[in-house]
């Protein structure tokens, strides 16, 4: 469980990450379109595991180049919340395929021959 202080530092990262993808970082995204969709801090709030979703699975190779230049996110982040935090932590990333998984399961559901149950006669009984 996460206390309060987490949580508040957990949505401002992922609020300024997200914010960093969509202006400072667009060169390592190319046309990938990436989500942060989730962030959570160590109790020191010294690393902060972020979550990334991509949309296109063709698009899961970006996760390597973003990982990659992850240093260079965390500078960027620097500059937007140095001055609000006393570390700004380590960045470890990892890949959410929630949605993707979301994806397959339905794909499978839908796929599924149910036949349809029996009627049966409703026999009042007085």
């Amino acid at each position: 469980m996460e206390s309060k202080r987490q949580q508040k530092y957990s949505k401002l990262i992922q609020k300024e990450i997200g914010e960093i993808f969509q202006k400072e970082a667009k060169h390592l995204l190319s046309n990938a379109f990436v989500t942060v969709s989730g962030v959570s801090m160590s109790p020191d709030l010294g690393v902060a595991k972020v979550y990334l979703s991509f949309l296109l699975d063709k698009d899961k190779g970006m996760f390597e180049k973003i990982n990659e230049k992850k240093s260079e996110i965390r500078k960027h982040l620097g500059n937007r919340i140095g001055k609000s935090v006393r570390i700004v932590p380590e960045l470890a990333l990892f890949l959410d395929d929630s949605a993707s998984y979301a994806q397959h399961m339905d794909k499978v559901i839908s796929s599924l021959d149910i036949p349809e149950a029996p009627e049966e006669d409703e026999e009042n009984e007085d």
